[in-house]
């Protein structure tokens, strides 16, 4: 998958993994709506958390919304 160019190097399918988190939404709902295993998505999630340095779905909300992309 292409990167964004972002100095954060997430992925596109990461960014779109990272609006639907910070808009509430399950790992399962997440999958639902993607055509994924949630599995995949947790894969996702795990290499989002990993490249920004964090450890929870709330900071991830945080920078989602810190960046715009809530």
């Amino acid at each position: 998958m292409p990167r964004l160019g972002r100095a954060d190097g997430l992925t596109l399918r990461e960014v779109e993994i990272l609006r639907l988190v910070a808009a509430g939404m399950t790992n399962r709902q997440t999958a639902e709506r993607l055509g994924l295993s949630i599995r995949t998505v947790d894969a996702h999630l795990r290499s989002i958390y990993a490249k920004l340095g964090i450890k929870s779905r709330s900071a991830a909300t945080r920078y989602a919304v810190e960046h715009n992309l809530a």
